[in-house]
């Protein structure tokens, strides 16, 4: 009598059916393949895809505000009403004057008093804003740069 143990055979790791053909599968097929990296990837990267929509409106809005413009000003409720969101931006920049300006991409802003803000647009990602193009308002009063 010979003794013929049935093999175990592998089993998919996502719907645990029997797998086929090569000793190192993980999966029975590309159906379960694509649905297990599917469910991997969006619990992974569901904050980095948040976090790269808000800095998208965020760009966007800005350049809708800025249009064809150099620089525009624009009042912080104004942005509020578009859905810009504050916390969310790719840079800051301090110029060689002090002024600190906040970047998301290539748009960026300061802020000249409070509650309104200078909005621009850098040609280079390196470039820095040109300062003796911009005359700021402050207490109704404009600073030469």
């Amino acid at each position: 009598m010979v003794n013929i143990k049935k093999m175990d055979r592998k089993r998919c790791i996502e719907c645990t059916e029997p797998i086929y053909g090569r000793s190192d599968k993980k999966f029975c097929n590309d159906s379960c393949r694509n649905a297990y990296n599917n469910k991997l990837n969006s619990t992974n990267y569901n904050i980095l895809r948040d976090i790269n929509n808000h800095l998208r409106r965020n760009r966007r809005i800005l350049q809708e505000l800025l249009g064809e413009e150099k620089m525009t000003k624009v009042k912080r409720h104004k942005l509020m009403k578009f859905g810009y969101s504050f916390q969310y931006h790719t840079h800051n920049l301090t110029t060689a004057k002090g002024h600190d300006y906040t970047f998301c991409y290539e748009y960026g802003f300061l802020e000249i008093e409070e509650d309104l803000f200078l909005i621009v647009k850098s040609k280079d990602k390196k470039e820095q804003p040109k300062e003796k193009n911009i005359a700021i308002e402050k207490n109704g009063e404009q600073e030469p740069h």
